[in-house]
């Protein structure tokens, strides 16, 4: 008998340790698409802001309002078609999307000094990993942050469109701030949930898919924390 608890003892302490060895490589996996992601935006980014002729292409010319709306048009389409896409087509969607993003931002390397770009870059990212750590190990049940969050950013992604008509300097402070306490908070909310999925669906033929889309979810807090960041405390080129 009490060999037998000893083997049920072992049994379980096994198991539990393939679990932990299993979540961790798949929140690696969802950091390690993350990081390409970010490594694509950068690289175009830097690319298109090289060139004049290609900034004039897209920020001198009605192109830059696709440039600006593309990302969030990328985003619609993942959420209605991530079902129907392969592993591998959510994953070059990702990529696709991220260099989307990168066109997107290539303005700030025109507008900002690259002191201050890697200045909001290296805090936004100071920011991104205490809080998926916490968000990570924390015991605290953040569920009901998600709501909260949810109608924030809603808030910020609806005033942010409307000062684009206004200009309001005053009011972009405002939704910059409240952005990046949105964003931080989505983070640590983001981080928890994607381990509370693992645990619900550890084995699931989807689980690469919803690694995915969990790249997606930290990739987009991080950046918006970086351009919050960046138009808070950027110092503009003369």
């Amino acid at each position: 008998m009490e060999n037998l608890s000893h083997f049920n003892r072992n049994a379980a302490a096994g198991a539990q340790a393939r679990f932990d060895e299993g979540l961790r490589k798949h929140m690696l996996g969802i950091y390690r698409n993350m990081g390409i992601g970010l490594l694509v935006t950068a690289l175009v980014s830097m690319g298109i802001a090289s060139s004049p002729a290609a900034l004039a292409l897209i920020f001198g010319t009605p192109l830059k309002w696709v440039a600006m709306f593309a990302p969030l048009a990328f985003i619609f389409f993942f959420q209605f078609r991530i079902e129907k896409m392969t592993t591998a087509g959510a994953q070059f969607a990702f990529y696709a999307f991220a260099a989307v993003m990168g066109v997107s931002m290539a303005a700030i390397f025109v507008v900002y000094t690259a002191t201050s770009i890697a200045s909001a870059f290296f805090a936004a990212s100071a920011m991104f990993l205490g809080l998926s750590l916490w968000g990570y190990t924390t015991n605290r049940n953040l569920t009901g942050l998600g709501n909260f969050l949810f109608i924030g950013l809603l808030a910020v992604i609806g005033v942010s469109l409307i000062n684009i008509f206004i200009g309001s300097s005053t009011l972009q402070i405002v939704v910059s701030a409240v952005g990046v306490l949105v964003f931080a908070g989505l983070t640590a909310w983001d981080t928890q949930r994607l381990k509370s999925e693992y645990i619900a669906y550890a084995g699931h033929e989807s689980m690469d898919k919803m690694a995915i889309m969990g790249a997606l979810s930290l990739y987009l807090n991080l950046i918006n924390m970086f351009q919050l960041l960046l138009s808070l405390f950027g110092q503009q080129e003369d």
